[in-house]
């Protein structure tokens, strides 16, 4: 009964896609585009375990609540952490995207990083139907990021790409609609602020929390020496004697920063490399990497990588929503990408 209720219900709602990401969560409407994109941060009152704020507004609070609120990230390296406060997420999301639709009951794809256990599939499919999905699909990160740079996935040549995102960096080869070689590295977005606070603590002792450290790195975030070394002033607390403290932090100092993080990326790809089929070998020399991910947004990333691997590396128009773009053209073309999602209902 309630499979035939989800099929009449279906008729009312519209298709939906989900970028789950640690830092941001994107949800996309077939035929619409991008209708949601709000922090994964959820303010819990830590007495009742009631929602207080969900996205932005709870962002705001991170590392500012009183006792009586806590505001959290429940999701890690870009899986479930908090399967609970998750669920309540999404359907907070849900209301907002569906507003007054009294029938809805939408068929879902989902993002997950390449590599996730078994366990943690059905950790995202249960969650998501908890929140109201009639059906849910799953598609790894790096394919929904080749689809929407725009790569023909089905030709029989290797592709490389990597999505440098808030939890992980997911690097892929993709050949024939399939993942030949795949790895997810747990040093991403959240891992370049958690480095940049122990520098800004180290070299100047200064305490700073993490929304103060991501706006450092979008607005000086560098891996590479610039031409013009540019700066950022932010306040802090100083070590020394608690007092409020003022700060000039400049790029050339971020490079210093994540320079072993951006090293580690590099060795995971040539390890990605070093287990590719020779003919795909060659395919990558000849069409480089292609680079998406918000971390792709850091001056120089693509300069580095290329340097280091000599090999040539593209950016993605549209390096931070090249997943989503990538959901939005499988849910435009159901049909013709459904064969690369990897954890259809059916398989439970």
């Amino acid at each position: 009964m309630k499979k035939y209720l989800g099929k009449i219900l279906g008729i009312f709602s519209e298709d939906l896609g989900i970028d789950l990401g640690t830092s941001n969560t994107l949800i996309c409407v077939k035929n619409k585009g991008i209708i949601l994109n709000d922090p994964s941060v959820v303010a819990v009152n830590t007495k009742t375990k009631d929602i207080f704020e969900v996205g932005e507004k709870a962002k705001q609070m991170l590392g500012r609540t009183p006792q009586s609120v806590d505001a959290i990230r429940p999701l890690k390296n870009g899986v479930i952490a908090d399967y609970e406060v998750t669920e309540k997420m999404l359907r907070e999301f849900y209301r907002r995207v569906n507003g007054s639709k009294f029938l809805s009951s939408p068929r879902v794809i989902i993002c997950v990083p390449a590599g996730v256990t078994q366990v943690e599939k059905r950790a995202v499919m249960d969650v998501t139907r908890e929140a109201g999905a009639r059906e849910a699909y799953l598609i790894e990160e790096p394919m929904a990021a080749a689809i929407g740079i725009g790569l023909n996935i089905f030709e029989p040549e290797g592709n490389l790409v990597v999505d440098i995102g808030g939890g992980t960096t997911e690097i892929a080869v993709i050949s024939l609609g399939g993942i030949v070689k795949t790895t997810s590295l747990k040093v991403a977005g959240d891992k370049f602020d958690t480095l940049i606070i122990d520098y800004v603590r180290q070299k100047h002792n200064l305490l700073i929390g993490e929304k103060t450290a991501e706006e450092i790195k979008i607005s000086v975030g560098a891996v590479v020496n610039l031409e013009e070394d540019i700066f950022i002033e932010i306040s802090g607390r100083n070590i020394l004697n608690g007092l409020p403290k003022n700060v000039k932090i400049y790029s050339s100092e971020i490079v210093e920063a994540l320079d072993e993080a951006i090293y580690q990326i590099i060795e995971e790809i040539k390890v990605i490399l070093e287990k590719t089929p020779p003919e795909l070998s060659s395919d990558i020399k000849r069409k480089g990497i292609y680079l998406a991910g918000g971390g792709a947004l850091l001056r120089g990333i693509d300069k580095r990588i290329a340097e280091s691997l000599s090999l040539d590396v593209e950016l993605a128009e549209d390096p931070l929503y090249a997943v989503i773009n990538g959901i939005q053209g499988l849910l435009k073309e159901f049909d013709k990408y459904n064969k690369v999602l990897i954890s259809p209902e059916s398989d439970y």
